[in-house]
C-alpha cells in the first residue's frame, strides 16, 4: 500500500478554476471520503489522483514520488467507476484478470487472484456469467474483484454505488467497509451522500467550491463542524440555524442570558450560550442546533408552527416555522404524531453551536 500527499494542487479549465489550492496527507492504509455537493471539485481531485486529469499546479506523490508526469497504468492505482465500466462480451473471470492477462502474468497466478477475490466478495458462483445477467450490485463487486486483484498500491472509487437502490447500497456500504478492514488498503472514495461518508470514512473531506473546508473524523465533523457548510452539509437531517446577535450580561436580562453570554434573537428572546472569546458583544452571529438536540417542552422559551408531521419508522421528524424559517425537529417520542398545531421548544446549551458572520466556528 502507499501514503498519498497532494501539495497546493491547483485546477483550471482556461480561465475558470476548479480547484483553488489543495492540501492533503493520505496515511498508508486509510480509508479518506472527499464529500460535497455536485461541482465542488471532488470527482476532479480523485481524476487527478489518477492521471486521469492534468494538474495545473501543485504535486501529487504516491509512496513519495511525484506522478504528476505519470501515465495512469504507471501510478499503480485501481480505479471503481460509477457506471461499473465492464467489458459486456467476456465473462466475470475474464473482467477480472484482464489487467493482470495484459501484464502477461503466469496462468497459476491468475487464477489464484481471480479466486481470492471472487471468494472475499461472493462471486465465486459468478464467475461465468457475463455482466447482462448480473444484478447492480454484483456488477459493482465484480468492478472491485477486477481493482483487488491488481494488488494496487491505492483503490480510488468514484461514486460507486449511485446507481443502486437504497437497500442495496447500504448493502454495498457494509461489504466495502469490510473488504477494508481485511486488505488495509489506502482508500480515497468519493460521494455527495454524507451517510455514506460517515459510515466508510477513517477521515472525511469536506470540499465546496472547490476548496477543502474540513478535514476531519466523521464524528468530528459532526459535532465540530468548522463552518456553516459542514454543519449543514454534515447530518441527516440537516442543522438547523438561526440568526441572531451575539450579547454579554453577568446579571443576565431576564430572557435566558442567566449565564453571562447569549444569542438575541430576533423576537428579543436570548438563548444562552458558552461564552465565546474570539467575538465582540452585538456582533452578528448564526446559532445552530442538530434536530434531534432539539427539546419539546411545555415551558419551551420558543413557540414554532408545525406545517408537516413526517413519520419515518424509526423516529418522527417535525417540520416547523420558527421565526419565518423552517426548522425540523427529529424525535423518538411518538407522541409527536399528535402534535398541535404550535409546540414549544428549548435549546440545551451544550448542543449549541454558533458561527462567527463569516460563517466560521466561533470558540
Amino acid at each position: 500500500m502507499a501514503s498519498i500527499d497532494i501539495e497546493s494542487v491547483r485546477k483550471s479549465y482556461g480561465p475558470f478554476p476548479v480547484l483553488h489550492g489543495v492540501d492533503l496527507t493520505i496515511k498508508d492504509g486509510e480509508f479518506i471520503v472527499l464529500v460535497g455537493p455536485s461541482g465542488c471539485g471532488k470527482s476532479t481531485l480523485l481524476r487527478m489522483i489518477a492521471g486521469l486529469e492534468e494538474v495545473t499546479s501543485g504535486e501529487i506523490r504516491i509512496s513519495g514520488n511525484r506522478v504528476n508526469d505519470l501515465a495512469p497504468k504507471d501510478r499503480d492505482i485501481a480505479m471503481v467507476f460509477q457506471s461499473y465500466a465492464l467489458y459486456p462480451h467476456m465473462s466475470v473471470a475474464d473482467n477480472m484478470s484482464y489487467s493482470l492477462r495484459l501484464r502477461k502474468t503466469a496462468k497459476e497466478k491468475i487464477a489464484s487472484a481471480v479466486g481470492a477475490a471472487a471468494t472475499k466478495l461472493g462471486l465465486d458462483p459468478l464467475l461465468e456469467r457475463r455482466p447482462k445477467a448480473l444484478s447492480g450490485g454484483q456488477r459493482q463487486r465484480v468492478a472491485m474483484g477486477r481493482a483487488i486483484v491488481r494488488q494496487p498500491k491505492a483503490f480510488l472509487f468514484d461514486e460507486p454505488l449511485s446507481n443502486l437502490d437504497a437497500r442495496l447500497r447500504e448493502q454495498m456500504r457494509a461489504e466495502i467497509k469490510k473488504l477494508h478492514a481485511d486488505l488495509k488498503a489506502t482508500s480515497i472514495y468519493v460521494t455527495h451522500d454524507q451517510i455514506e461518508a460517515m459510515t466508510l470514512a477513517d477521515r472525511i473531506v469536506a470540499m465546496h467550491g472547490g476548496i477543502v473546508q474540513q478535514v476531519g473524523s466523521p464524528l468530528e465533523l459532526y459535532d465540530t463542524p468548522a463552518n456553516l457548510f459542514v454543519a449543514g452539509f454534515i447530518g441527516s437531517p440537516g442543522m438547523n440555524f438561526l440568526e441572531g446577535r451575539y450579547v454579554v450580561s453577568a446579571e443576565g436580562d431576564g430572557k435566558g442570558a442567566s449565564e453571562g453570554a447569549g444569542i438575541r434573537l430576533s423576537d428579543g428572546t436570548v438563548v444562552p450560550v458558552a461564552r465565546r472569546t474570539d467575538i465582540q458583544p452585538d456582533a452578528a452571529v448564526t446559532l445552530g442546533i442538530r434536530p434531534e438536540h432539539v427539546v419539546i417542552s411545555d415551558t419551551g422559551m420558543l413557540e414554532a408552527s408545525v406545517d408537516l408531521v413526517e413519520p419515518t419508522g424509526f423516529g418522527i421528524i417535525l417540520h416547523l416555522s420558527l421565526h419565518g424559517l423552517p426548522f425540523k425537529i427529529f424525535t423518538l417520542d411518538r407522541d409527536a404524531l399528535s402534535a398541535g398545531p404550535k409546540v414549544r421548544v428549548d435549546f440545551p446549551r451544550k448542543y449549541l453551536h454558533v458561527f462567527d458572520e463569516k460563517g466560521d466556528r466561533a470558540d
